[in-house]
């Protein structure tokens, strides 16, 4: 599966793609493919304050629990209401089923996340597709 060059990457398998200040955050294929079934997505609610490298929520799937940590650090502004009731639509198309939108508080931040090219060799590396 080709990952999308207009994300940014984190080694946890979250994606983050920025529209100037304001991103949408979810996680990759190669995170919900080893995750199997997701049954469960525990998210902070708008106008909270994320941390990059810290968690914000997690995703229960019939494997096991994993936390989600920030890519970058700002205020949630929308979280993906579908998940609630249908947390399945992460497992159908990892790229679009975005998690939460924030407004970034530091989008320089985004420089220290992985490019398309080094998340794909970084999941090869880690035994992945």
């Amino acid at each position: 599966m080709p990952y999308p060059s207009d994300f940014k990457y984190t080694k946890e398998h979250e994606w983050i793609k920025a529209d100037g200040n304001t991103a949408t955050i979810g996680i990759t294929h190669y995170a919900q493919e080893s995750l199997g079934d997701i049954v469960f997505v525990e998210l902070p609610k708008a106008g909270t304050e994320i941390t990059a490298g810290k968690t914000f929520g997690s995703v229960e799937s019939v494997k096991a629990v994993s936390d989600l940590y920030a890519p970058a650090s700002g205020t949630v502004t929308e979280v993906n209401g579908e998940l609630a009731t249908a947390p399945e639509k992460r497992n159908k198309d990892a790229h679009n089923a975005w998690m939460l939108k924030l407004t970034l508080k530091n989008p320089s931040e985004l420089n220290s996340l992985l490019s398309a090219a080094d998340y794909e060799k970084f999941v090869a590396e880690e035994g992945g597709n």
